[in-house]
């Protein structure tokens, strides 16, 4: 519950206020004058009169009634002030400061619990316990430094970690990024990172509230609420980006399939955010850098120019844009020659475009008009400027500032001096710019923003998919476990899903019959073990009733087989479709090249069940291996649509059959005119 007494409290009081600003309870009064908090501020201290030129109560009971409270007191003590501030003194706003909680012992989840039950029967929010506090516009209720510049289009930051909520604001402020709030939820004993996006979301106003979010998440407690509020507030004109810590240590569960192998709950998480339209990030200096992007105007295109005195950033730069799919294309012609002969001899413009060491803000000017008017092949431009230790930068951070007004093309500068150059940087920085000092991490950061798909939609795809007839064969299954292959193969026609013939039996000569229908060459497998190709199990291109007589004898000796399944021998290339049931998220799909590769090079995409078409689509286009895919050097590709609408149907089968917890389709076999499931195993678990 956020309540208008903690985002705007005209009163505030402090318990356990103190004149040592070393501690939580005096830096964040400290904090609170400093940001010049316009409400009546109050202090509690049993020893002073008063604290920090604020008049100081002994005891709680003391104050008058006051809109928000913020505790930095014994964690053994928290409950009983809570109750009194909340029956008598009608605080509907509580920030705990405090450790000591649910995140060290039992009996501190006990405190936490009593604290709980008090806010929620007042009506009153409640921050922490174990946070740093929350800062937006009108109020620093936070005991930690930086301080960063506060303004109402800055960036609302949302952290489950204080301490990393510190260390992010360290990363952003050197970037010149401005905040709107910033806000640690701790332990989240009420308020959480999903609550915090719900109100923003209900209560989003478009040309009042911050359009930028960054969150840091250690839980994701509940994942449909914020998928839903994160989708939402993108479709409402927002841009958001996160880092999940945490997401690794379950990769290391046993697993009996492929699937249960590679997915694990990051795997949950990738599917989430790409649904979400979330740009994932893997560390502090990406979230900032990214934030910093969002703050400038919108890309349109992919084509970059790289504007530097300084040939080695330049080609770094234009490597990490290439590894992220982006292109630094090259410039020349006749405008290319024009440009070239009003620079110094030696300059090059071929894209990097290098002015040299010595080149004036006049030669920046004219390549940035050149950019923004003359090469229509350029839909942004990068520019790299530090000190070559021969002039102040003053004046070409003045340009750039010039043209960062006017352009209609974004402009990124990147300016890597802030030590050599701090006082050119910090005037740049103070004409409310942002400053990108690593090329690399914004080539980096770059590529995630373009490559992030945007929020699903919310439907589930029916069309030829027999719901009735997948919940009559689920139903019919008899126990938990590996499904029989005729049960899996049903399944899968019920969904739509192609799928190869096949023939399952023990009797040799049944085996030899269906072969000679269906014609050689055909494949045999073994019905048992679950890792065929490990003991022998899989044979290929058997050309002869003789060969296939030989296999079978011999597959049938192999230990836990109870039946050979054989099928006609096709060519494709090997694709793979998983999914596995993640607790709370539901059911993660996954996509790739099969046959072995879907473990040896862990090229695979995720998806979040049910699936949208243009989810499919984008699964697949962010694979390495796309290229093989498209069809490349000659070798004919896989028909994508037909590859993207087994993925939706395999989504839309998972959907209707939660009892699935792991299945794998592997391999598929595609090319330019079909997709087909060879091989699949599911797994079920009912009740």
């Amino acid at each position: 519950m956020i309540t208008n007494q903690l985002l705007h409290p005209s009163s505030i009081v402090v318990v356990g206020a103190s004149n040592n600003i070393h501690k939580p309870g005096g830096a964040i009064l400290r904090n609170l004058i400093s940001g010049g908090y316009c409400g009546e501020l109050r202090a509690v201290n049993p020893k002073e009169a008063e604290v920090q030129g604020v008049k100081a109560y002994h005891d709680v009971t003391d104050i008058p009634d006051t809109d928000l409270a913020i505790l930095a007191i014994p964690a053994s003590m928290c409950p009983d002030a809570v109750e009194v501030l909340a029956a008598g003194k009608h605080v509907r706003a509580f920030i705990i400061l405090s450790a000591g909680f649910g995140e060290e012992t039992h009996e501190g989840a006990l405190l936490e619990d009593r604290i709980l039950n008090t806010v929620n029967r007042y009506g009153a929010s409640l921050i922490g316990p174990n946070c740093i506090g929350l800062m937006n516009t009108w109020h620093h209720s936070v005991f930690s430094q930086p301080i960063p510049h506060l303004h109402p289009q800055g960036v609302d930051l949302i952290s489950s970690s204080g301490a990393t909520a510190v260390f992010i604001l360290e990363s952003a402020v050197t970037k010149g990024l401005q905040f709107n709030s910033v806000w640690s939820v701790g332990n989240a004993k009420q308020i959480g990172v999903e609550d915090v996006l719900q109100y923003m979301d209900e209560n989003f106003h478009l040309d009042k509230d911050s359009r930028i979010k960054l969150l840091y998440i250690e839980s994701i407690t509940d994942p449909d609420r914020l998928l839903y509020h994160a989708s939402s507030l993108i479709r409402k004109g927002c841009k958001i980006a996160a880092i999940k810590a945490g997401s690794s240590e379950s990769g290391s569960r046993a697993a009996s399939s492929h699937t249960g192998a590679i997915a694990s709950s990051d795997s949950a998480v990738e599917a989430l955010f790409r649904k979400a339209g979330i740009v994932r990030c893997y560390s502090r200096e990406e979230l900032t850098t990214v934030g910093c992007i969002f703050t400038l105007p919108d890309l349109k295109g992919k084509n970059f120019a790289i504007i530097t005195h300084a040939g080695g950033p330049g080609v770094m730069l234009t490597d990490a844009l290439s590894k992220g799919g982006l292109n630094v294309p090259r410039l020349e012609g006749p405008l290319a020659d024009e440009l070239k002969l009003q620079l110094f001899p030696g300059a090059a413009v071929g894209n990097p475009i290098d002015i040299l060491a010595t080149g004036t803000p006049e030669h920046l000017r004219l390549c940035l008009e050149y950019c923004e008017e003359k090469f229509d092949n350029i839909d942004a431009v990068m520019a790299i400027f530090g000190t070559p230790g021969l002039v102040t930068m003053f004046e070409m951070y003045d340009v750039l500032h010039e043209k960062m007004q006017t352009c209609r093309k974004p402009i990124f500068p990147i300016l890597p001096s802030i030590n050599t150059a701090g006082a050119e940087v910090a005037a740049f920085l103070a004409k409310g710019h942002v400053n990108f000092a690593d090329e690399v991490t914004l080539g980096t950061a770059l590529s995630r923003i373009v490559n992030a798909p945007k929020p699903a939609a919310n439907q589930i795809e029916l069309f030829g998919v027999d719901i009735p007839q997948i919940r009559r064969l689920i139903d019919a299954i008899p126990e938990n476990g590996y499904i029989q292959p005729h049960d899996v193969q049903a399944l899968l026609r019920a969904a739509g899903i192609p799928v190869v013939d096949e023939f399952v039996s023990a009797n040799r000569k049944e085996v030899l019959a269906f072969a000679r229908r269906v014609g050689f060459p055909i494949v045999a497998k073994v019905v048992g073990p679950l890792h065929k190709s490990d003991v022998g199990g899989v044979v290929l291109n058997i050309k002869s009733e003789e060969h296939l007589a030989l296999e079978f004898d011999r597959m049938m000796k192999i230990p836990e087989v109870t039946a050979i399944l054989i099928q006609p021998m096709l060519k494709g290339t090997e694709l793979f479709i998983g999914a596995k049931y993640e607790q709370k998220f539901g059911h993660v799909v996954l996509c790739g090249l099969g046959g072995i590769f879907v473990e040896v090079l862990q090229d695979i995409s995720s998806g979040l069940a049910p699936l949208s078409y243009a989810e499919a689509y984008s699964m697949i286009h962010s694979l390495r291996a796309y290229k093989i895919i498209k069809g490349t050097r000659g070798q004919e590709g896989v028909n994508e649509d037909k590859f993207a609408e087994i993925i939706v149907r395999l989504s839309t089968l998972l959907r209707f059959a939660t009892e699935i917890k792991e299945m794998d389709i592997n391999p598929l076999l595609g090319t330019k005119e079909y997709v087909v499931a060879v091989d699949a195993r599911i797994r079920v678990e009912k009740g």
